[in-house]
């Protein structure tokens, strides 16, 4: 079973859940905790995990030969893009653009073009009390997380419960993230701006096809429209976190949720019951 959680915005509580998550489950099962929030991986500050792995992870940007160039522009032309450029006799490549789709090297009428590994950031992997614990982390200056959250995602499974902690927002890096799990958590907050997102990230989680709650944190701010628009929705509420200063402060010295607040650790095996049993549901309903 994966679960990835998620959520429209930054700064809505997705790691505080992800992380009180997978400790709770790993007292019934075996649990392995992704952080697929590459470009700026933070789980590892509350699991604390001892990486004992790592694996660069590159993509392949073209290279093109000059001499056997006829600067006829179709690599130009097939690039979604705009990673290469051909202006007069000559062909420039922009390799950060580069989404390493191969179609300027495919469709080179001269076969001119060659690809060339880039390495563009790395994976870890160790494990955190029993926790497995997987991790991408993208280069600074790099802007192509999709490929480093694809290798991360290459150890999903291999426990009995797989949690991803899915990068904040609706874009790409997030759809990579998300696609192929069994269940998304989206985690907001009532507010006009949390309410906002998480219908975008609704948006989102409906055109993959994949079933979906929603955790609401810091309640006791905003108002009640959040809740409102998950009943209009037909999203089930999973979890509701008060705005508590507590929370906030064991947080802020990175102690998750289910350990310095142990009460905690029922209502977050009572969501994975849920969240269990949402899973069965939809199966179900699809094998019908």
């Amino acid at each position: 079973m994966i679960i990835s959680v998620a959520s429209g915005k930054g700064g809505t509580g997705k790691t505080l859940v992800a992380t009180s998550l997978a400790l709770a489950a790993q007292d019934n099962e075996k649990t392995q905790l992704i952080d697929c929030d590459v470009e700026e991986p933070n789980d590892h500050v509350f699991m604390k995990p001892e990486i004992t792995g790592s694996k660069a992870v590159s993509i392949l940007v073209p290279m093109v030969d000059e001499e056997k160039c006829t600067h006829c522009g179709r690599c130009a032309q097939v690039c979604a893009f705009n990673a290469i450029a051909v202006l007069g006799s000559h062909v420039l490549t922009f390799p950060q653009l580069c989404h390493g789709c191969g179609a300027c090297s495919y469709l080179c009428p001269e076969k001119c073009i060659s690809e060339e590994s880039r390495e563009i950031g790395v994976v870890e992997w160790g494990h955190s009390d029993g926790i497995s614990f997987v991790q991408g982390r993208l280069t600074v200056g790099e802007a192509m997380a999709p490929p480093i959250i694809r290798h991360a995602k290459e150890y999903a499974g291999k426990e009995a419960i797989s949690i991803i902690d899915v990068p904040p927002g609706t874009s790409c890096p997030v759809v990579e993230a998300i696609k192929g799990t069994d269940f998304c958590i989206l985690v907001t907050e009532p507010t006009p701006f949390g309410l906002n997102d998480l219908a975008l990230a609704v948006e989102t989680v409906r055109e993959l096809n994949i079933p979906c709650g929603v955790v609401v944190n810091r309640a006791g701010v905003g108002d009640g429209k959040v809740v409102q628009y998950c009943e209009e929705q037909d999203i089930p509420v999973l979890l509701t976190i008060p705005l508590d200063i507590e929370i906030a402060r064991q947080y802020s010295r990175g102690i998750p949720l289910v350990v310095g607040l142990p009460q905690w650790k029922r209502s977050f095996l009572e969501l994975l019951d849920r969240v269990k049993v949402l899973i069965h549901e939809r199966n179900s309903n699809t094998e019908r």
